[in-house]
């Protein structure tokens, strides 16, 4: 009898053991809870353009950043349309693509990459601040996560009543990958810098974004 239960008890830790080391060397299970991106303050998110960047770094590779026209100091925005607003963005992370709509009416249909391991969250949205440059960071240099990256261009951001404004979640352009169509992100939702500048330039704040399904790795 006391053979039988040592031998189910190895058994028990052998199968504890295993699910344990599953867990830690799958990689889109853990650093979901180890790889953050920074909170943002509100209140200065023009604070963070540098004019003088030339380097970025992205899952711990640097980068270079672009020298472009859309890096302009404090131009923000953070006054909703007070004009009857028809247009809304829907985002299907399933198949990674962004709709734009006007009165029903298709505008755009952009693919984008949004956060991988489904961290970019479910639920309608509204854009809340618009600005044409600034600084974004997060992720673990330990995890091979961390990212440095100056002056993002064309972000929108967007919350809601169970989503805070300082978890920084945006549209935004990207220029340190191309591998668009597969989630790349801590959250957000990257797109091609010049088709995020036209959602920019069409979108005014207050504008409500639905994100709705789940990628399929």
């Amino acid at each position: 009898m006391l053979f039988l239960i040592i031998k189910h008890t190895l058994y028990f830790l052998l199968v504890l053991f295993a699910l344990l080391t599953s867990i830690l060397i799958s990689k889109p299970l853990w650093p979901k809870f180890l790889s953050f991106q920074n909170p943002i303050d509100p209140a200065h998110l023009a604070d963070l353009y540098d004019p003088l960047a030339t380097l970025a770094i992205f899952n711990n590779q640097l980068v270079p950043v672009p020298a472009s026209d859309y890096r302009v100091l404090g131009d923000t925005s953070a006054i909703a349309d007070t004009t009857a607003n028809t247009k809304r963005i829907e985002v299907n992370l399933t198949n990674q693509h962004l709709y734009a709509y006007d009165n029903d009416q298709l505008v755009y249909d952009f693919v984008i990459s949004s956060g991988t391991w489904n961290r970019t969250p479910n639920g309608t949205f509204y854009i809340w601040s618009k600005v044409r440059s600034q600084k974004m960071s997060g992720g673990s240099k330990n995890l091979g996560t961390y990212y440095y990256l100056p002056n993002v261009p064309y972000i929108l951001f967007f919350y809601n009543n169970q989503t805070k404004k300082s978890l920084g979640y945006s549209l935004h352009g990207t220029y340190w990958h191309n591998n668009f169509g597969v989630p790349m992100s801590h959250g957000c939702i990257n797109m091609k810098t010049p088709e995020a500048g036209q959602i920019f330039q069409w979108a005014p704040v207050g504008t409500p974004i639905t994100i709705t399904g789940k990628y399929v790795y």
